[in-house]
């Protein structure tokens, strides 16, 4: 194995490297877009130096590339010549080159884990590395028998001393139906614990226990309907998925075993998954901002916890571009507009669009119909951080109001030890705020949340709050209601917003524990 360098990612002096944890964009040179990048690409330029030749790369010869304008990186056994994608890297040049010459692929998947590299890499690929995999003895026939799946041994037992205990699973059959049982042996889980997606032959269907995936992927032995059922008995921790057969016959066993069947592994080493949703509608919110539905496939089970997002992709001018979205509810409250869809087959997604970027003119293209793929939920937020929770803040700036929609409403309808709730939404102008009238609705109904508007360019007849994030904004909004409140703020927005409000979150004393950063 190649040892993977000790330093943390990205460096300690990076310019990617802030105090909240999250990331930001460094600034690029004119001509240094993804658009250009991806022009660059398809120049037929040589980006590798190779002359269109893939080579065996040996750790020793890894190891010498290790410099600006010759910098090779490999990602999970295949080695890139990242030189020439040195200025056009959001992340900015040090980051790459915290793993110059070196396996970069527990550094990138820190920062990076759901970018396509191998899409947006592939014109600058060298070849493969010359490590040969150390294989247990009993390799070939296990892989035999088990159709690609590692030996349990190796998947659970490392996992016994530090993650949760192993679950396991078992099936039954009706003359109609076929339930799979998965006994996680928890009580924390929920619907939106399980993602469950029936594609072709094959099945799939993980459950997040804590910080681990739990997968069964089976390739099945007989056909099944599109639609099956998800149940969750909550306080036992059994997940029951029934699937309808296509025809009444006896099944002599579920199937065969695919990739990491019946493995439980840590969430953040499993790959994104992604299905095809149908955009159903989409409707203008803002000047500038739009509210889109997307529906999922009748074969997935998926529902996004709160505080988490889910990743779109799209293929744009032949490369695989993705971005980061967080799914909303249709409206802040059922009272004040009548659901005229199923809830659990649509998810809602408010998005800016930018005419001048790449990604979100793309998406406003697509029309009634179309396609786009989505990401099994990704994120850190914990819904035990409203655990007995008395004052709830919200900082948020354009768009960066999407994750707090959810976090709204359900701090509203599940803490019975809410004392309080307060929003500030930072905007430039007032055309700018998303559902204005909704939330000021909201405040009204509600008394237990506040609400506080602040615009950065205000007319003249404009009466609210003026300016930026600051300290005297901040100071007077985050008043506990008792001395002793336990306090969760989060803050979502622009990278700058976010880095300026967590230092001065910090400034003010409130502690890592009492504040949450979405950042993606």
């Amino acid at each position: 194995m190649l040892n993977v360098p000790s330093q943390s990612f990205p460096g300690p002096s990076s310019q990617q490297r802030v105090s909240s944890g999250g990331r930001s964009k460094v600034p690029l040179k004119q001509g240094r877009s993804l658009m250009d990048w991806i022009r660059l690409t398809k120049s037929g330029k040589d980006l590798t130096g190779l002359k269109g030749r893939l080579i065996e790369v040996t750790e020793e010869e890894l190891k010498k590339h290790n410099k600006k304008d010759d910098c090779w990186i490999c990602i999970r056994g295949f080695v890139y010549n990242v030189s020439p994608y040195m200025e056009y890297h959001p992340g900015g040049e040090e980051e790459l080159m915290s793993a110059a010459g070196s396996d970069g692929t527990d550094l990138f998947d820190q920062v990076h884990r759901w970018v396509n590299y191998e899409s947006m890499l592939k014109e600058c690929l060298v070849g493969r590395m010359a490590v040969k995999p150390a294989f247990p003895k009993d390799y070939h026939e296990e892989k035999r028998l088990l159709n690609g799946m590692l030996p349990k041994s190796q998947v659970t037992d490392p996992l016994a001393k530090e993650g949760p205990s192993s679950p396991s699973y078992d099936w039954f059959q009706t003359d109609a139906l076929v339930t799979i049982v998965i006994y996680t042996k928890q009580k924390d889980i929920y619907l939106d614990s399980v993602i469950a997606d029936h594609r072709d032959d094959s099945f799939r269907a993980e459950t997040v226990i804590k910080d681990y995936s739990y997968l069964i992927h089976i390739a099945l032995s007989h056909e099944i309907q599109e639609d099956f059922s998800v149940r969750v008995v909550e306080n036992v921790g059994k997940i029951e998925i029934v699937l309808k057969k296509k025809e009444n016959t006896s099944w002599k066993c579920l199937g065969h075993p695919l990739e990491n069947h019946n493995s439980l592994i840590p969430k953040k080493d499993t790959g994104l998954y992604y299905r095809k949703c149908q955009l159903i509608s989409k409707e203008d919110v803002t000047h500038d901002t739009k509210l889109f539905c997307l529906m999922l496939p009748p074969s997935t089970h998926l529902q996004v916890p709160t505080g988490l997002h889910v990743y779109f992709k799209l293929t744009i001018t032949g490369t695989e571009i993705v971005k980061p979205y967080t799914p909303i509810s249709d409206s802040l409250f059922s009272e004040f507009k009548e659901p005229v869809l199923p809830n659990n087959k649509y998810i809602y997604f408010l998005i800016k669009i930018y005419p001048a970027g790449l990604f979100t003119p793309e998406l406003d293209h697509l029309q009634i119909g179309d396609y786009v793929s989505v990401s099994n939920p990704e994120g850190n937020f914990k819904i035990s951080q409203f655990q007995d929770l008395e004052d709830l803040f919200l900082l948020a700036a354009g768009t960066g109001f999407t994750p707090m929609v959810k976090v709204l409403s359900y701090a509203l309808t599940h803490i019975p030890s809410l004392r309080k709730v307060k929003l500030m939404f930072f905007n430039k102008t007032e055309d700018d705020i998303i559902w204005r009238n909704q939330l000021e609705k909201l405040a009204f109904k509600d008394k237990r949340f506040d609400l506080e508007f602040v615009l950065s360019v205000p007319t003249s007849e404009w009466n609210g709050k003026r300016g930026y994030i600051s300290p005297a904004l901040l100071s007077e909004f985050l008043k506990r209601s008792l001395d002793t409140s336990k306090v969760l703020i989060c803050i979502c927005g622009p990278m700058p917003f976010t880095e300026q409000g967590m230092k001065l979150l910090h400034d003010l004393n409130f502690s890592k524990d009492e504040i949450h950063s979405f950042t993606a």
